[in-house]
């Protein structure tokens, strides 16, 4: 009926615009035991998705923050409250500087996380797992503390 209305160039424009509408974007997914989403959150390019938490002996700050990077999900900076606990830098992984107000980042680590799926066992309510992507953030220590869960960044080409 549309072809007939409004002609054949006018249904493949509305086509291409439908099928470019409904693309599929990257999304960072939560799994947890036996691989059932937790919860999914839009990724896309460029996406930092930070994961903080406090240290299990000393109750600092740490945090791993990645970024999708072309569809992989990269490990890109990490922030330590201090060298305990055998914590610091790894010579040619990435570069040291003082953070504001104290601690120390380390940046530029570009280190690719192996399938898009980076595993981790959340902590108790003390060590208060935390995860911040575009603006948003969940509380993993509430969700899901004491199970295995996995980070999933799905990359739809």
């Amino acid at each position: 009926m549309i072809t007939r209305l409004m002609g054949r160039p006018f249904a493949a424009a509305l086509f291409v615009t439908l099928t470019c509408a409904a693309a599929p974007a990257d999304v960072l997914r939560v799994e947890g035991p036996g691989g059932a989403p937790l919860f999914e959150h839009a990724a896309p390019e460029g996406a930092e998705i930070c994961l903080s938490w406090n240290h299990s002996v000393t109750g600092g700050a740490v945090a791993d923050c990645f970024v999708n990077d072309g569809g992989r999900m990269v490990l890109m900076r990490s922030y330590l409250h201090d060298f305990a606990a055998g914590l610091g830098e790894v010579q040619g992984r990435g570069t040291l500087r003082s953070a504001e107000g104290g601690g120390y980042w380390i940046e530029d680590m570009n280190d690719p996380i192996p399938d898009n799926r980076l595993p981790l066992r959340v902590g108790r309510p003390s060590t208060d797992h935390r995860l911040r992507i575009g603006g948003d953030e969940y509380k993993l220590s509430q969700i899901a503390a004491g199970e295995r869960v996995v980070l999933h960044l799905i990359h739809e080409d």
